[in-house]
């Protein structure tokens, strides 16, 4: 579709952007990426008057300043503007804190950009008893100034009609902001042989020579080596002239200039009571109530991503199944094609997609209280709460949330580490968040629980948990002191007021989440899953359909490399166990069933297909029957958010039922586990070590290639030195030279990767002190 004009939405965070985003494109969104970044950037389109107009969301910035300090969403934002590539500017304002939204504004009309000021959130504003002087405050700015409030979307049309209107007329503000004199003096003699330069940059010489003694590094690039060397001389003549900064007297005059336009357009108008944010956190962040509060919301959102978002996965398992897997087999066949191919398209490909479409109703709850608690407020609030115990292992109290949302699942945890705006805060509770015991890996704990711990399986199950955490804990405190060296971020973020979020908002941004993740996790997963499901088919004698049987690729895979898992207590005969490993890869629950099938030889000659007609119907009927029925036991699950009852354990043909295994099974599994000691080694391995497909997508999505490689390493290597510490230690009567063999040599092993980490930091950190 023709685009007739672009514009751009610049603004503050929290003044209410994305809500103006959405009320003027509403559905027609598209989310991709900024150019060589993994910064997210929203487009969307509408129609006005026979024009299609493209509307373009940067990221939210206080300044367009631009120094090596500055955040990468601040780059991009300034970036942009500074490249002209927009039609207008829209320069979104929160009209309730106009006084310091209108730094931004004064650096706009410098650039001598295309623009409009939007103030939003005017009905606050009234319900705060001052009024704004829309008209004297156009005429201050030079450029029109339009008030709405977008989360009502009052306003919306007129806000249309003036941006046409201004694309059609080119409001560019005509305007100086008066500076020191000396500054004036520099400007002007700057000004001059910078003519050429910002003439061929589509840049106001008068911003460009401002910029360039403010030694913004674009202005710099753009000006080149010997008027960036006039410019310093000229710096330092002001400075001492002066005895102040450059940078604090430039701010210093924008600030007058912004507070004598808040003087001459704000007035009060009434007084009014204390207003709501206050008086709620008067309660949040209350020394004594902040954390119960805290740890009250944590709870619901546990039990509204967890169990509630739990109750439909079974219909997307069974709808995904039905039609990708199952029925595109159908299909295939249908159409005689070889075995070989319909393995790799439907069981593949088809299975691949089952498994992302796993993931919708989670990631989508998760990312619905996530907009919520967002848009609302209070994620700003649970931040500084938690931020003390945080600081501990060198984060900022914003990566708690994406720590306790793991326990639920690592894949909408990993997530959630994007509202982080540091790349190092990121990274690091990334690395941190696989060791935090999601609920796909429970099942497997239940199976163990039954087998060889059936008094206190409860509290098996509570002691991976806090290992889980400890080791995360641990991994933080390391990565600190060696390859994240150096003083962490202060934690400065605006506390917004509380807004009641529109219904709109809410699911514009979790649809634009999880369609973004899906797309994203599914490249990487859909491979994945159809190699692993390609040689869990294929026959060491070439055939197909040996799924979970003695005689697939993947079991002889697990035969060879058994050797490699002795240590940590899996026997030669116990090769399943090492199968069970790979394919919790592709998803920790897929565990369980990878053991109940090998262990049992359920099809030594080829898994018996069902006899009875594959009816498409019929399985979507089955699917949609799941909801009510797993909503009927959202009830039970209230107290347990977190999913820790096991159920019985203790008789094994009930824990057989429970845990939906045969028998069989547990007698199998005592059998070739080596005792207590070989199946919590086991146990401790599945706790710690890679994450699955979809985790290990998210976090290669959220920090790159190199650490998702890195991650999945780190946490393979963790869990198989402390499960293999473990079973050695309690295995030590039995080969004392053995244990203390491996011990000793695992101890000094990851002493000296530590010590490879700390070089490798210090080198960093020096290289970045230079």
């Amino acid at each position: 579709m023709q685009i007739d004009y672009t514009v751009a939405v610049v603004g503050n965070p929290n003044c209410g952007k994305t809500t103006l985003f959405n009320a003027l494109t509403g559905a027609r969104q598209h989310v991709g990426n900024w150019p060589g970044v993994t910064v997210e950037k929203k487009t969307g389109e509408y129609k006005y008057n026979g024009k299609q107009a493209e509307v373009i969301d940067l990221p939210g910035t206080y300044s367009l300043e631009a120094d090596n300090d500055i955040s990468l969403d601040e780059r991009i934002a300034r970036d942009y503007v500074a490249a002209k590539e927009a039609d207008l500017i829209i320069n979104i304002l929160d009209a309730s804190n106009i006084e310091r939204n209108l730094y931004l504004t004064s650096q706009l009309i410098e650039m001598r950009v295309p623009m409009i000021v939007v103030l939003n959130m005017i009905d606050v504003v009234e319900r705060r008893g001052l009024q704004i002087d829309i008209e004297r405050l156009s005429e201050q700015l030079d450029c029109p100034v339009i008030a709405i409030s977008a989360s009502l979307r009052t306003g919306i049309t007129g806000l249309k009609k003036c941006i046409s209107h201004a694309v059609t007329e080119q409001a560019i503000p005509n305007l100086d902001i008066e500076y020191h004199p000396e500054i004036e003096q520099a400007i002007a003699s700057l000004s001059i042989v910078l003519q050429q330069k910002a003439t061929e940059h589509h840049y106001d010489s008068r911003c460009l020579a401002l910029r360039l003694l403010e030694r913004d590094t674009l202005a710099m690039q753009i000006a080149g080596s010997d008027l960036v060397h006039q410019a310093g001389i000229l710096e330092q003549s002001i400075e001492a002239i002066t005895d102040e900064e450059l940078d604090i007297l430039a701010a210093d005059a924008r600030y007058g200039f912004v507070h004598k336009i808040t003087h001459s357009c704000v007035n009060k108008v009434h007084e009014v009571s204390r207003d709501t944010t206050n008086i709620i956190d008067k309660w949040v962040l209350n020394r004594y109530l902040g954390i119960p509060i805290f740890l009250l919301v944590m709870y619901l959102m546990f039990m509204i991503t967890i169990n509630i978002g739990s109750a439909f996965i079974d219909f997307f398992d069974q709808l995904a199944g039905a039609l990708f897997v199952d029925g595109f087999a159908v299909l295939l066949n249908a159409l005689s094609l070889p075995d070989w191919l319909v393995v790799l398209l439907a069981d593949g490909a088809g299975g691949g997609v089952q498994v992302v479409a796993t993931f919708i109703p989670i990631i989508g709850f998760l990312f619905l209280v996530l907009s919520l608690l967002e848009d609302s407020g209070y994620m700003a609030r649970a931040a500084f709460v938690v931020d003390r115990f945080m600081r501990m292992v060198g984060l900022p109290g914003k990566s708690f949330v994406p720590m306790i949302v793991g326990f639920g699942c690592n894949v909408p945890a990993i997530m959630a580490t994007r509202t982080l705006e540091s790349p190092r805060d990121r990274i690091l509770t990334n690395i941190m968040n696989p060791f935090m015991s999601c609920g796909a890996r429970l099942p497997v704990y239940a199976l163990f629980a039954a087998a060889f711990f059936p008094v206190g399986g409860q509290n098996l199950v509570f002691a991976l948990y806090v290992i889980g955490i400890v080791v995360a804990v641990f991994t933080g405190l390391i990565m600190r002191h060696t390859l994240f060296k150096g003083e962490s971020m202060p934690f400065i973020m605006e506390l917004p007021n509380y807004h009641l979020p529109t219904v709109q908002s809410i699911v514009i941004r979790t649809w634009d989440r999880l369609k973004t993740f899906l797309i994203n996790a599914g490249k990487v997963i859909v491979p994945m899953v159809l190699v692993l499901n390609f040689l869990n088919s294929l026959g060491m004698d070439g055939t197909f359909g040996k799924e979970n049987t003695q005689t697939s690729v993947l079991s002889e895979i697990g035969r060879t490399l058994v050797p490699a898992f002795q240590p940590m207590g899996i026997h030669e005969d116990n090769w399943p166990a090492t199968v069970g490993i790979f394919t919790g890869i592709l998803a920790k629950e897929a565990v369980v069933g990878t053991l109940d099938a090998l262990y049992n030889q359920l099809a030594l000659d080829g898994v018996e297909q069902d006899e009875t007609e594959f009816d498409l119907l019929q399985r979507l009927q089955d699917a949609a029957l799941t909801i009510p029925e797993n909503l009927m036991a959202v009830a039970d699950n209230l107290l347990d958010p977190l999913g820790l009852n096991i159920g019985n354990v203790q008789d094994i043909q009930t824990a057989a039922e429970e845990q939906e295994v045969t028998h069989g099974t547990f007698g199998e599994m005592q059998a070739r586990f080596d005792g207590q000691a070989g199946a919590f080694a086991y146990l401790l391995f599945i706790l710690l070590y890679a994450p699955c497909v979809a985790a290990t997508a998210a976090i290669q999505r959220e920090t790159g290639t190199k650490w998702a490689i890195f991650v999945v390493f780190w946490t393979t290597a963790i869990a198989y030195m402390t499960a293999t510490v473990f079973y050695q230690l309690a295995t030590y009567s039995q080969h004392p030279q053995v244990s203390l063999f491996w011990v000793i040599g695992l101890l000094m092993t990851f002493c000296s990767v530590i010590f490879v980490f700390w070089l490798a930091g210090r080198t960093e950190l020096r290289q970045g002190v230079a």
